[in-house]
């Protein structure tokens, strides 16, 4: 059973600030690369500067990362820069985008305060394997703040699509919230504050039975949130279900949803040394087709033929352009018994399993530390690299689709990480979700 509750947020008082625009920002993992600079630079108050604050030389358990994110949204809300809710709310939100072909798309999603599952119950499950850092670093923010700033991505099953259905009628009004986010900048957001207990209710209704949700995106945080809720169910064990930090606030989006978009994710290896390029192919050779290609265009342009086809990938190095098919499947049973064939079945399987761990022998475990390997949503960088370096090599991938992803998780299998990107993210800074030890909901 699916329990979702609406919440009192903790938002920005657009009156006090200059713009929207400027306080929102990318999810905390995607602050990189020099982004961090452009959103302090954009505000004050940019919630950059609370998920992904900077660090420097002289931290020290009194003054850190995580203690001035405290400092910031008391500051903050002292000074009315952040303001509480006075009624519960579900908070509707509209991404509007256009796709490479075009047509312009838009993805319904409402954010909730959802009742924290194990996934030994059935009701959400990961998709995606997940690594000790980032989970250490959200356990300490959220220590510090008691309050989730940034939403998972979870999709749910409505092959009706009802919810959105039930939003769209309480909706007929210009939005609370419209922003456009600076690093992905061709997306319009659209928020609106739902209040009444009616469609409340219907939409409570609606969830309730639903099992099988699926993280899009945030396993790291759904899997903190599960720690710090057993960290505070030991601290106060008289607490009711009602207690915040039950609760983790969530982006809910349904798998039917026409705007639900996966992006590939291609690999960069870099600094590789056993093999020139040349071995590689003669390798790959034994188990794919190669069809060496005239450019980079031709290359994209038979990936983009292929998009529903199994075991394609494009191979860039210094000596050319390669389009590689997989034609002999049957070399992932015996690569990977053990695996379902749902993930066998995976592109991203084919390559980390047979390309990357078997014919390029790379250890699996580097693969899975980051060690010489990028992870590229614009290849553009990895054919940049391969063209400076002869060590560099970059695979490009079609996206993962939907229905693979729930096939895999139907038969509770991982896939390897970097999977999917579902597109555009879930900004951060629209609503935030307290949970101290006295939050009921």
């Amino acid at each position: 059973m699916a329990t979702i509750k609406p919440f009192r947020a903790i938002r920005y008082d657009q009156e006090k600030i200059d713009h929207i625009n400027h306080v929102i920002s990318q999810p905390y993992d995607r602050v990189r690369y020099g982004l961090q600079d452009e959103y302090y630079a954009l505000s004050d108050y940019n919630v950059t500067r609370i998920i992904k604050g900077k660090e420097f030389d002289s931290d020290s358990d009194a003054d850190n990362v995580y203690t001035r994110a405290k400092g910031f949204l008391n500051q903050w809300l002292k000074d009315g820069i952040l303001l509480r809710e006075d009624k519960p709310a579900f908070y509707v939100y509209h991404q509007t985008f256009p796709l490479p072909s075009g047509k312009t798309i838009t993805r319904k999603a409402f954010i909730c305060a959802f009742e924290l599952a194990g996934f030994e119950e059935g009701i959400v499950l990961p998709h995606e394997k997940t690594h000790a850092g980032p989970k250490i670093d959200r356990l300490n923010l959220t220590r510090a703040t008691e309050t989730y700033f940034g939403n998972i991505f979870m999709l749910y099953p409505d092959s009706e699509n009802r919810i959105d259905a039930l939003f769209d009628q309480a909706i007929n009004r210009p939005p609370d919230i419209e922003a456009e986010e600076l690093h992905e900048k061709d997306v319009l957001h659209k928020v609106w504050f739902v209040t009444d207990p009616v469609i409340i209710e219907q939409v409570n209704d609606e969830m309730a039975p639903k099992n099988n949700l699926i993280i899009a995106d945030g396993h790291h945080r759904y899997e903190t949130a599960l720690t710090y809720q057993e960290e505070m169910q030991n601290k106060f064990p008289d607490a009711p279900p009602a207690a915040g930090f039950n609760h983790r606030m969530v982006a809910m989006v349904s798998m039917s949803n026409p705007g639900l978009t996966i992006l590939p994710t291609h690999r960069l290896i870099f600094d590789y040394q056993k093999m020139g390029s040349k071995t590689i192919l003669e390798k790959a050779a034994d188990y794919f087709a190669v069809e060496k290609l005239s450019n980079r265009a031709d290359l994209e342009e038979k990936m983009a033929q292929g998009v529903d086809q199994f075991g394609k990938f494009g191979f860039a190095c210094q000596e050319g352009y390669y389009l590689l098919t997989l034609n002999k499947p049957e070399i992932l049973d015996s690569l990977a018994p053990e695996r379902a064939q749902a993930w066998r079945d995976l592109d991203v399987s084919i390559l980390h399993k047979l390309l990357l761990s078997h014919i390029m022998d790379i250890d699996e475990k580097k693969i899975d530390n980051l060690e010489n390997i990028k992870y590229l949503r614009d290849p553009d960088m990895g054919y940049d690299e391969v063209e400076k370096s002869g060590t560099s090599y970059l695979f490009i991938l079609n996206a993962t689709r939907i229905e693979q992803v729930t096939a895999c998780t139907d038969v509770g299998e991982k896939m390897p990480q970097k999977s999917t990107d579902f597109y555009p993210k879930i900004v951060t800074g629209f609503a935030m979700l307290p949970v101290s030890p006295d939050e009921r909901l």
